[in-house]
């Protein structure tokens, strides 16, 4: 199995918290997640200082709405050349598709990678059962996602009952014995590998640590 990768989630103020910590953790850090408050706050000028260094993008925006205007989103995505984006699988089988074929048109038009799309089943702040995540789930993967995000408890039993290859964005990561903060469904990096997630998404642990490149050297190495 591939070592899961760890993704920085730049869950900060501005454009320039966003380049201090890009600029003190890539490479030991190769991917940064662009969340809402990151995009809301300079658009695609973070994403460009992330690609500018060469390291990858996951925009996680979420996307959900009608059909016609997550396409349009998706389209802007994969102009901006993002490596990984979200959207809400709950947002129904025609705006998963929509997405889809949106990802697949656009990259082949501008000749680039197509952008993994990875669908949102129920957020890490929430409770969650198993029957609902796995409902979402599928629905996402049959109609064409490339994979899900989910915490690690759920990561095994999804991967027991979808029989298709799909990959696993895991948020909620902590170093043993941190606090969840407003997280419900955390885990370690040792127990996300072993329920087989193929990204992890740190924030808080590294943004708030006095030494963020020494937490994210020593979550590399659990690996």
């Amino acid at each position: 199995m591939k070592r899961p990768e760890i993704i920085l989630a730049l869950d900060v103020e501005g454009l320039s918290q966003a380049k201090y910590f890009l600029n003190r953790l890539y490479p030991t850090i190769k991917i940064f997640k662009v969340g809402q408050g990151l995009f809301t706050a300079c658009g695609a000028k973070a994403v460009e200082a992330i690609r500018s260094k060469g390291a990858g993008v996951f925009l996680d925006l979420k996307f959900f709405d009608i059909p016609h205007t997550v396409a349009a989103a998706v389209r802007q995505a994969v102009r901006l050349k993002v490596k990984m984006l979200t959207l809400h699988i709950s947002g129904g089988k025609e705006m998963l598709q929509a997405a889809v074929s949106s990802a697949r048109e656009e990259s082949r038009r501008l000749k680039v990678s197509r952008p993994l799309l990875m669908g949102v089943t129920v957020l890490t702040s929430m409770p969650a059962s198993g029957a609902e995540v796995l409902r979402l789930a599928r629905l996402g993967i049959e109609n064409g996602l490339d994979g899900i995000v989910c915490s690690a408890r759920e990561a095994v039993f999804l991967k027991k009952k979808i029989k298709k290859r799909f990959l696993i964005v895991t948020p909620g990561i902590r170093p043993a014995g941190a606090a969840s903060d407003d997280q419900k469904r955390t885990a370690s990096v040792e127990e996300a590998i072993k329920a087989g997630s193929s990204f992890l998404v740190v924030g808080r642990p590294i943004l708030k640590a006095r030494r963020p490149l020494c937490i994210a050297k020593e979550m590399l190495e659990a690996l």
